[in-house]
């Protein structure tokens, strides 16, 4: 359903099944480039978003990602993960190795081409500011993530995490709280799982003045997430549009959770799939019927690349 109706205005039988009769409400910005299939990228994250709960993308979504290719549209992963733990997903929709497409990775941290894994633009933390992260996080109940380009580091990796993870990324285990040996490596991105919302909330308090320089999300109802002042999705769709010469109202950007929000907002269309995260659904342009189980991303492509 379209959100934010303050943005609209009334208007009579367009576009058939979306605007049916006067009391409806409409974008028209966003019906005028469906009509004219003006969109050029959908920038589309992974976890509880593309990804089903068997951690697989559905064959309506290739087939509908499929289609969105064929009418001109790039489709382009935008994950928290990094390059590596994508490649699973690129080559269930076909984009392993493509020439002149992209994932943005690391909440925008970074944007590679896929085709040699070409690395076009990269944000790392301050290792200081890393280090500090992680040092403070000693007194706290989590387990770290602490990723660099090529892998992520876990310790404290519980049993809840492990099922969690196992399927998403490969990870190395280390058996001690510090980052000391990454010294002089680049660090894209800390974070810190706890499963209670109240918790993550009352670290970003306390993690306040360290994180002055950084840029600080939410993921997954489970990950507080540090990366360097400035990235995040939405940042990283914009550079990336700019790169390829599209306007970043031409681009629509799907998620379900608060480290989607900045693409959300920055992008042309902003969607959140059914499950979304509560606090984001009123950023949205338009949410899903369908949740990430019932092949949402194919709605969206439907409706507003394909107008079906």
């Amino acid at each position: 359903m379209f959100q934010n109706q303050s943005k609209y205005f009334k208007i009579n039988h367009i576009f058939g099944d979306y605007i049916s009769d006067c009391t409806k409400f409409c974008n028209y910005d966003i019906m005028t480039r469906v009509m004219e299939k003006k969109y050029k990228i959908i920038a589309c994250d992974l976890d509880e978003t593309l990804l089903n709960s068997e951690r697989k993308v559905s064959a309506e979504n290739v087939e509908a990602i499929q289609e969105a290719r064929n009418a001109g549209v790039r489709f382009v992963l935008c994950t928290g993960r990094g390059y590596k733990s994508a490649e699973g997903t690129l080559k269930e929709i076909g984009l392993f190795k493509e020439a002149g497409e992209y994932v943005i990775s690391f909440n925008g941290g970074a944007i590679t081409e896929n085709s040699g894994e070409r690395l076009l633009h990269f944000d790392a933390l301050d290792f200081d500011v890393a280090r500090a992260l992680v040092e403070k996080a000693k007194n706290y109940d989590v387990c770290m993530h602490a990723y660099t380009k090529d892998t992520v580091y876990v310790y404290n990796f519980v049993e809840n995490e492990r099922a969690y993870v196992a399927g998403r990324m490969n990870v190395v285990e280390i058996d001690e709280m510090s980052i000391d040996f990454l010294r002089g490596q680049d660090i894209v991105k800390v974070l810190f799982m706890n499963e209670s919302e109240e918790y993550r909330k009352q670290m970003k308090i306390d993690f306040a003045d360290i994180a002055k320089s950084c840029e600080v999300s939410f993921s997954s109802n489970r990950y507080i997430e540090f990366n360097k002042k400035g990235v995040d999705k939405g940042r990283g769709l914009a550079i990336l549009a700019e790169k390829l010469g599209v306007d970043i109202a031409d681009t629509i950007a799907i998620g379900d959770n608060f480290n989607d929000l900045s693409m959300i907002k920055a992008a042309g269309l902003g969607v959140g799939v059914a499950n979304s995260a509560d606090g984001i659904k009123p950023y949205c342009d338009y949410i899903t019927t369908r949740t990430h189980d019932e092949s949402a991303i194919a709605e969206v492509i439907n409706k507003f690349i394909l107008g079906l």
